[in-house]
């Protein structure tokens, strides 16, 4: 009676094992299938930059050191791996980038040029579906780190090597609300 009665413990840790395991390996896969979406739009965004800066950089020959900046914050964001490194390189080009689009609005030549029009448009799709992108990671972080820390899940997680995921976060300054100045 009581062999039966360990095998049911048994049999019971051991299901719970198993269903604890693959609920984590699913919020885990999930979190990862989350990056790599976001990653997609951040290489079309990379992608879209160097086309955006080529057709703008005859017409805003001055303007070098704007130009300069878009390139090297692209570069840096996509050099970067993770979301902590993501998050304050993909924001500064954010701000790079807004202020090329500043200068292109100076430039009535630009502002009106199809080509330019098309790469804003773009840019601006690109951007939102990042933003849809990143929530969608941060929501699967925010389960997954939430089943992981849950009671029963807490017991075992650790030692079956399920660690905490990253939020994809932007530093403060990226927070701010921009500030307009009207004439």
């Amino acid at each position: 009676m009581t062999t039966w009665i360990v095998v049911g413990i048994v049999v019971l840790i051991g299901l719970w094992l198993i269903m604890t395991y693959n609920g984590l390996v699913g919020g885990r896969t999930q979190t990862q299938t989350a990056w790599s979406q976001i990653d997609v739009q951040l290489k079309r965004r990379h992608d879209l930059i160097p086309n955006l800066v080529q057709v703008v950089k005859d017409a805003m020959g001055y303007e070098q050191e704007t130009l300069i900046k878009v390139i090297q914050a692209r570069n840096n964001a996509v050099a970067a791996s993770g979301p902590a490194q993501a998050g304050p390189a993909e924001a500064a080009l954010s701000v790079a980038t807004r202020g090329l689009m500043g200068l292109v609005e100076s430039y009535p030549q630009l502002k009106a040029n199809d080509n330019v029009k098309a790469l804003q448009e773009e840019l601006v799709s690109t951007e939102n579906k990042i933003a849809f992108a990143r929530q969608f990671y941060n929501d699967s972080v925010g389960s997954y780190n939430t089943r992981r820390q849950t009671f029963p899940a807490v017991l075992a997680a650790q030692s079956l090597g399920f660690g905490p995921a990253e939020l994809f976060t932007m530093p403060d300054a990226e927070k701010e609300v921009p500030k307009v100045a009207l004439r």
